[in-house]
């Protein structure tokens, strides 16, 4: 039998000690992420999953999330989701009861989630809306006025408030998509992926981590991957899915994740940012790259008292 082992990227150690509890008491790898994920969206200090997620331009948050299981590649997925705060279980929701489909988005996963009776929240917290007032809403301080009809002045500053938020940068601090791969003592793999997506984005916008193949693949014979970053990225790179094959074919998981970003790398991008990946095999060896030096990703096995944290392989 293999021994469990739970991994997660940036951030993930606030859940990963709640998910090897589950894998401890002889629980699914499915229940492990899942409730290691959520520990993560329920963290108010953390502005990219869950609640207080960094909100889309219009100052709303939606959210992008999935579980994939690795001995059938069952899938499902929720994307641009509004008001409410576990993604994640929405996601195993859509896997579980809504078989013959794989992917929910916007108002149909809203509906989906209500009608399995799933709560609703304020996603946007005072610290997040405050950090999105300072990036976005103070350019239109000078602008205020009557509520007249468009001129070639509004149409300009309309352009420009594009352009501006097409400019920002995250905030300071750790950030980014979380990942998060279990293997459980039955053999069973599971990736979870969750996320409010990159920082003021374009309203609707979905990225990798509800896409399989994408931002997150399992296979049981190969093993599991999960990306973090530039999700325009890992869409057309299919890089989750080349990092499986990559295992597959032989290669180490911090080798065959380093080659998948090294292959994404290739591609051209005006708006390039880091691309971050993370991988775990069916006998347990595990592995991640980045193209940033300093990077790690987070370890639980059943012998650790608390997460482990190891680097990645550097591009």
């Amino acid at each position: 039998m293999p021994e469990a082992v739970i991994i997660g990227s940036e951030r993930s150690e606030v859940g990963l000690p709640t998910g090897m509890d589950v894998l401890r008491r002889g629980g699914s790898a499915l229940d492990a992420v899942e409730a290691a994920m959520r520990r993560c969206e329920d963290n108010p200090a953390d502005h990219y999953v869950g609640t207080a997620g960094l909100p889309n331009a219009q100052g709303v948050v939606e959210l992008d999330a999935s579980l994939m299981l690795g001995s059938g590649r069952q899938f499902g997925a929720v994307a641009a989701l509004r008001g409410y705060p576990n993604p994640i279980s929405v996601a195993r929701a859509v896997l579980e009861k809504l078989p013959q489909h794989s992917l929910l988005v916007g108002e149909g996963a809203a509906l989906f989630a209500a009608e399995n009776g799933f709560s609703t929240a304020e996603l946007l917290t005072d610290a997040s809306r405050e950090l999105w007032r300072k990036q976005v809403v103070q350019s239109r301080e000078s602008v205020e006025g009557e509520n007249t009809a468009a001129t070639d002045g509004d149409t300009r500053y309309r352009e420009s408030a594009l352009a501006l938020i097409r400019r920002l940068a995250p905030h300071d601090g750790p950030w980014g998509t979380i990942n998060i791969i279990a293997l459980d003592s039955s053999g069973e793999m599971c990736v979870g992926v969750s996320t409010s997506g990159y920082p003021y984005k374009y309203p609707g916008r979905v990225g990798d981590s509800a896409l399989p193949g994408a931002g997150n693949w399992c296979d049981l014979r190969a093993g599991g991957a999960a990306c973090t970053g530039r999700g325009e990225l890992s869409m057309r790179g299919g890089t989750a899915r080349t990092i499986v094959d990559l295992l597959a074919a032989g290669q180490d998981p911090s080798d065959a994740c380093r080659a998948a970003l090294a292959d994404a790398a290739t591609l051209p991008d005006d708006f390039r940012a880091e691309l971050r990946a993370l991988a775990l095999t069916p006998d347990g060896r595990h592995g991640g790259a980045a193209g940033q030096r300093g990077s790690v990703y987070a370890l639980m096995t059943d012998a650790s008292t608390e997460p482990e944290f190891r680097p990645r392989s550097v591009l």
